[in-house]
């Protein structure tokens, strides 16, 4: 295409916005609502994920070996172990650790207690591994493969919380999937009905344009152009915007209530848009473009 062309084509693309400009609008509007929409569920759902994140980390599984067993197979059981991907972190703690431990936690003078009993470890029979895991969905499977394990005698894991945190996080990626196809799917229909009424305005001179010789992608780019402004337009207001209200919402809710700041890990504004700038600009572009082109491919008959 040459460079006059696609001069005119851009002139074209803006031309039929005003033309149009309160459907123009309307589809504007819609996906600024959509994006902003989208922003703000990729945000609480992103958080939410990093809480859950951390959720996980504390949900842990302690695997206690056999009496009498030698440092020798628990190395063995360990490399075993190690060898899974679902493992994060995989911590030995050894009789005298979970003695010391116990006496801190039910023990109003742990050094008392100690001296009392002496060299005497109640829990001799105690040494464990604590193990937890990237994804607690596969925690059921993971207990039934440790329980097989030559020398492992017990193994306690948290499986209904592990179940109910696996629960809620399926549940708020599939519920807001849904609502964010929904926004993106009357937002289409919205472009769809701006570049209708664009063709049906320019029917007759559409007519005269193939009647002297204009090809198919000459009528057609002017309306896909429409469609990609429209969509660019309305995925850069709402990306300003969001990062005005994430940041300030942030900044309130950590500098009000610190202690919240102990339960979530909530992500800095940088590094959320870091992810969230460059697809929100692309789906607005992608909804205009989608919209613009199965329309003319529809209306325009060429």
């Amino acid at each position: 295409m040459r460079i006059s062309s696609i001069g005119y084509t851009f002139r074209q693309g803006i031309k039929n916005i005003r033309r149009n400009l309160l459907f123009s609008l309307a589809s504007i509007g819609t996906i600024i609502a959509c994006l902003f929409l989208f922003g703000i569920f990729y945000a609480v759902l992103m958080n939410f994920q990093t809480a859950i994140k951390k959720i996980e980390g504390n949900i842990s599984i302690s695997v206690f070996f056999d009496v009498g067993i030698t440092q020798d197979q628990i190395d063995l059981i360990s490399e075993q172990i190690r060898t899974r991907d679902e493992v994060a972190t995989l911590d030995f703690i050894s009789a005298d650790q979970a003695w010391e431990q116990f006496v801190k936690d039910n023990y109003d003078d742990p050094d008392a207690a100690m001296e009392t009993f002496g060299e005497d470890n109640p829990l001799k029979n105690s040494a464990s591994f604590t193990i937890t895991m990237k994804d607690v969905s596969n925690q059921s499977e993971f207990v039934q493969f440790l329980e097989g394990i030559k020398g492992v005698r017990k193994v306690k894991s948290s499986e209904y919380t592990a179940n109910n945190v696996a629960a809620i996080n399926t549940f708020v990626g599939y519920a807001s999937g849904a609502i964010i196809l929904i926004l993106f799917l009357v937002s289409i229909f919205l472009i769809s009905n701006t570049i209708t009424i664009g063709i049906t305005v320019r029917k007759e001179e559409i007519k005269i344009m193939k009647l002297i010789g204009a090809t198919n992608a000459f009528v057609r780019t002017p309306f896909i152009v429409e469609g990609v402004l429209i969509g660019l337009i309305g995925s850069v207001i709402p990306v300003v915007l969001l990062w005005y209200v994430y940041d300030g919402v942030l900044n309130y809710v950590v500098g009000r209530f610190a202690v919240l700041r102990t339960v979530f890990d909530f992500i800095p504004a940088k590094d959320l848009f870091v992810v969230l700038a460059p697809v929100s600009l692309a789906l607005g572009i992608g909804i205009g473009f989608i919209g613009s082109f199965l329309t003319t491919r529809k209306h325009l008959k060429v």
